[in-house]
């Protein structure tokens, strides 16, 4: 899928790298783009052991990213990449990245946001609902969120859905263009 949506040469910023895998599997299956890692400090060590074994010249180790802190990048990127990352985030938080993305990424660049999402307030599989009720266990402010919530952010950060793919396991690909 990340094939078709970032088809040009580019920079991604990957938002919330986790272990780093994501990075290294993408890095390698699209040579032409180069993939900037990003995450909180404590995820760093992990990233970096990813990165180190696969030694990839077009993927660079992370940055310290905090969406809900202001971050100014020296050039915007091409292309923006999260997954499973807008349910674990706080809501204020999800706001935040909407926010500050037009900094991030160039006028006509995409957005893809990979992971579960509920439609009309609806979860799309009793999988999910359990996933959902698991995630508040853990943290009350994190939780599956609602695609038209997600994409009126969105639109108010200047970006219009392209695609939304249904991926394997209740997950989805969402693909949107800044303006």
């Amino acid at each position: 899928m990340l094939q078709s949506a970032f088809s040009s040469p580019g920079r991604v910023l990957e938002i919330g790298s986790g272990t780093g895998q994501h990075a290294v599997y993408f890095a390698k299956q699209l040579p032409q783009l180069e993939w900037q890692t990003s995450d909180l400090p404590a995820h760093h060590a992990g990233i970096q052991m990813w990165l180190d074994e696969a030694a990839l010249p077009n993927v660079y180790s992370p940055l310290a990213l905090d969406v809900t802190e202001g971050w100014l990048p020296k050039n915007p990127f091409d292309y923006l990449f999260t997954a499973n990352s807008l349910h674990i985030m706080s809501w204020l938080a999800v706001e935040d990245l909407f926010e500050q993305l037009p900094q991030w990424l160039k006028p006509g660049g995409k957005f893809v946001a990979y992971g579960p999402f509920n439609y009309g307030g609806e979860f799309t599989s009793a999988s999910n609902a359990e996933f959902h009720q698991l995630l508040q266990s853990r943290d009350p402010l994190s939780g599956i969120r609602n695609f038209e919530s997600v994409n009126e952010l969105a639109l108010g950060a200047g970006c219009v859905l392209l695609d939304d793919i249904e991926m394997p396991a209740n997950n989805r690909c969402l693909v949107w263009q800044r303006q």
